[in-house]
């Protein structure tokens, strides 16, 4: 996944801007009013996926030019518990100044992938695909998501703009899984997939029926998806969705699913314990 670097700046500045406010970081001016320079690592104290060192560079370059950052390791390496990262070289008052929002950035997009890539060696031995979901924090999509690629994963969709899933709530107020389609194909290109949720087998049908190109399997029993992926048979992709976990991720490999999304990859993956520390 591109990460276009004005993105990338925006989403940085308004996390410096919350952190620093009208009068920017007044334990720092206090403790070294004068100019010092200093030495520090990046010390991970955990075993994972590493995701997020361009974007943690970034932000020290944002805040002073003159930082110096040297990155250890690359973006999908797997680290171990007091590995050097990086070193970081430059203003005392700079380093410590940007320390807290770059350590955000990249302690929770490392968990993230670090959570991507346990499910994905899950499920490696069968043909099905780790992808994301739009369960995202405002403002971090594109990190967030980066980061399920970097783990190994697939996204979904990026937004609402660049794909159709038609869920429940679009069925209800439609009236129904068939006029939902219809309704939507009519007014879009044949080129454009329709993806459509189902809760039951009977909507299974209908969405078949309907010509719906993808079908989503909401909160299935295992027993249940077995027969929904027979019911399809191949006529359209299955997707598996909710209530996905490392313990049942493999039952529903075995189902015969296309996709299984997950929404703890970026709704609830623990972030990665890692530390700046001066060293000199």
């Amino acid at each position: 996944m591109y990460l276009d670097p004005k993105l990338v700046d925006k989403i940085i500045k308004v996390a410096l801007d919350e952190d620093l406010g009208e009068v920017g970081d007044i334990t720092t001016k206090a403790v070294f009013p004068e100019p010092q320079r200093s030495k520090g690592i990046i010390l991970c104290k955990d075993s994972g996926i590493i995701a997020g060192m361009e974007i943690a560079a970034r932000v020290f370059t944002l805040l002073d030019n003159s930082i110096i950052f040297n990155p250890r390791v690359d973006d999908g390496e797997k680290v171990q518990p007091e590995q050097v990262l990086a070193t970081v070289e430059g203003f005392t008052q700079s380093i410590l100044t940007g320390e807290r929002t770059a350590l955000n950035f990249l302690q929770h997009l490392s968990g993230i992938a670090t959570l991507t890539h346990k499910f994905v060696e899950r499920v490696k031995s069968y043909p099905v695909k780790i992808m994301d979901t739009r369960k995202t924090l405002p403002g971090l999509r594109a990190f967030e998501k980066y980061a399920v690629q970097v783990g190994g994963g697939f996204n979904h969709r990026l937004g609402l703009y660049d794909g159709v899933l038609i869920k429940d709530n679009h069925i209800r107020a439609a009236g129904g899984i068939a006029q939902a389609i219809k309704t939507a194909r009519s007014h879009l290109s044949n080129e454009v997939k329709i993806e459509v949720e189902a809760e039951t087998l009977e909507q299974v049908k209908e969405a078949i029926e309907a010509g719906a190109d993808v079908i989503m399997l909401d909160n299935m029993d295992i027993n249940t998806m077995l027969e929904a992926v027979k019911l399809v048979n191949k006529r359209a992709l299955v997707e598996a969705s909710g209530g996905v976990t490392l313990e049942n991720v493999v039952k529903m490999a075995k189902t015969g699913v296309d996709w299984i999304s997950v929404g703890v990859l970026t709704q609830a993956a623990p972030s990665l314990d890692i530390s700046l520390e001066i060293r000199g």
